[in-house]
């Protein structure tokens, strides 16, 4: 097993273990994982807000296994909700995660790809929704994220309470741990390695604004991919709608 734990700008990072351990060891993960030790005790930050990005749509699939037969490394994907602040569980949330495949498309959307010249529409891979646990956590079964120019590889998630959204963010990977994967695997290899790092992408940097680009943290279990990542979130949403008129006003250069 290759491990790959990245501290650097990660927000509580948890569950870099195998999947076996995972399910064994992190309902206490809060307490017990060294990235969650760093904070204050009975503290939990608040998750970065980030732009949404032009490729959302809700295909209304609640479902843990979005990769509907795309080509690329398995990757688990394990969140878990909870309260800053108290760093309680926030049960029956919903969690929409939305990524591009090995080659940087999206699903849904025309006008991609070199000449904007792939189109998607009609179809709804790599995106999907679950609901968290009694325990806060949700669990997604996809590939790992290609790239497309000028962007870090990411993963977009949408938290909802109730009809609130509570949260919009990106998530990131380390840069050599990507930069493995495009090297060592089909059909990432196939292309060029990603043009852009964490460092040198626009989105990750304005993150820092807000507490820092979110780092997953990450290990290589077998064939695949296990990504984790611990979520503080304010339930009242008045923090999410905060960070979205920010993201207005410095669009229109307010």
């Amino acid at each position: 097993m290759t491990r790959f734990l990245s501290r650097r700008q990660a927000l509580c990072t948890v569950l870099a273990a195998p999947a076996t351990a995972v399910l064994a060891e992190t309902v206490h993960a809060a307490e017990a994982t060294p990235a969650a030790a760093d904070q204050p005790p009975g503290q939990c930050r608040l998750f970065p807000q980030a732009v949404e990005g032009p490729f959302y749509f809700d295909p209304k699939f609640v479902r843990s296994d979005i990769a509907d037969g795309r080509a690329g490394v398995p990757l688990r994907l394990e969140l878990r909700i909870i309260e800053s602040g108290t760093c309680a569980p926030i049960p029956n949330a919903r969690v929409d995660v939305w990524h591009a495949d090995a080659d940087g498309f999206y699903s849904g959307y025309a006008g991609q790809g070199a000449g904007r010249s792939v189109s998607t529409k009609g179809e709804s891979f790599l995106r999907g929704t679950q609901t968290t646990d009694a325990d806060g956590y949700v669990r997604f079964q996809s590939i790992y994220p290609g790239w497309y120019p000028g962007r870090t590889p990411h993963i977009h998630v949408k938290l909802f309470i109730g009809d609130k959204r509570v949260a919009t963010a990106q998530v990131y990977f380390p840069d050599e741990f990507s930069a493995r994967i495009y090297t060592t695997y089909e059909p990432y290899k196939l292309r060029a390695i990603a043009d852009t790092t964490n460092d040198e992408d626009g989105i990750f940097r304005s993150g820092e604004r807000d507490g820092g680009g979110t780092v997953l943290a990450v290990n290589q279990d077998g064939d695949a991919v296990v990504a984790a990542l611990l979520i503080g979130v304010d339930r009242t949403g008045e923090a999410a709608d905060h960070a979205e008129r920010g993201f207005l006003r410095r669009m229109l250069g307010l």
